[in-house]
């Protein structure tokens, strides 16, 4: 499919098309925990440790849908419940989301140096294990007592 330049952005850089949809802290924090935890629902995001307030955790998973990096469907589980899944343009994020791991890392002191060892030692195998698991479809969840996979948006 051929892409199309569009009028949201300021202008046509590329940078500022990526800040326009990615540049708050919320959203980058979203992706990581859909990438890194495994979260899907709206409960799981707000158990994270940054601490995010409803109506802004709202309102960045309806950016991030807008702009096609996640889906929202119907938790299998319960209908009236939502799940979000990265789409193919969310989990292309991933070695960007590591570099951005890895680059902090190496200017600031920040915890979680397991999971920063483990990009270090071996980041192509590590961003492979993230995306094998979004196509393998991760996203399970519980309907009837049976674990049923929920398959990663394409769009």
């Amino acid at each position: 499919m051929a892409k199309k330049p569009s009028d949201a952005w300021r202008s046509g850089c590329p940078l500022n098309a990526s800040v326009e949809m990615l540049g708050d802290r919320w959203s980058l924090l979203i992706l990581r925990d859909m990438m890194l935890r495994g979260y899907l629902s709206f409960k799981q995001f707000l158990k994270s440790d940054e601490g995010i307030a409803t109506n802004i955790l709202a309102s960045r998973l309806r950016k991030l849908e807008k702009y096609g990096i996640i889906s929202a469907r119907p938790d299998p589980s319960d209908g009236r419940k939502v799940v979000y899944l990265l789409t193919r343009k969310g989990i292309d994020l991933a070695p960007v989301l590591t570099e951005m791991v890895l680059w902090a890392s190496g200017h600031e002191e920040t915890g979680n140096q397991a999971l920063v060892q483990l990009m270090k030692k071996d980041k192509h195998q590590f961003l492979v294990s993230i995306r094998k698991r979004w196509e393998d479809g991760i996203a399970q969840v519980r309907k009837h007592g049976e674990i049923v996979k929920i398959k990663p948006g394409r769009k």
